[in-house]
């Protein structure tokens, strides 16, 4: 899916995820939801992949893509969390394994880029990735 594209998505799903997030608390349930956990991952996700493009596809990719993986491990995070059904918790599982190394395979990627920071210590994953 091209940036463009992706963009236009995220702003409308992450509004749908908001307002379920508001729903659920103005019907009295606990402040905190699979809805309003995915809403905070939407958020943070669609702000962490919008940066300025640097003017090298390789690192632009990883830069994008990385808060993206984020993102999913987060929902997925949501699932086990909130989740019942044991197919889609073990899949959630799976999500957090796969994403986990795929980001840890990008962070390398930038690292060894031409312009890398000079001290190309892996990026800093939010929470506690």
């Amino acid at each position: 899916m091209c940036p463009t594209r992706l963009r236009r998505g995220l702003p409308a799903s992450a509004l749908l995820l908001g307002l379920l997030a508001n729903a659920a608390v103005a019907q009295g349930q606990a402040a905190e939801t699979f809805a309003s956990v995915a809403a905070t991952a939407m958020t943070r996700m669609q702000r962490d992949m919008m940066l300025p493009p640097s003017g090298n596809a390789d690192r632009d990719f990883a830069t994008m893509m990385i808060p993206h993986h984020e993102g999913a491990v987060d929902m997925a995070e949501a699932e086990l969390r909130f989740g019942h059904d044991p197919v889609l918790r073990r899949l959630a599982q799976g999500i957090i394994i796969e994403q986990r190394q795929e980001i840890a395979v990008m962070q390398q990627a930038l690292a060894a880029l031409p312009g890398a920071p000079a001290a190309s210590a892996p990026l800093p994953m939010h929470k506690d990735h």
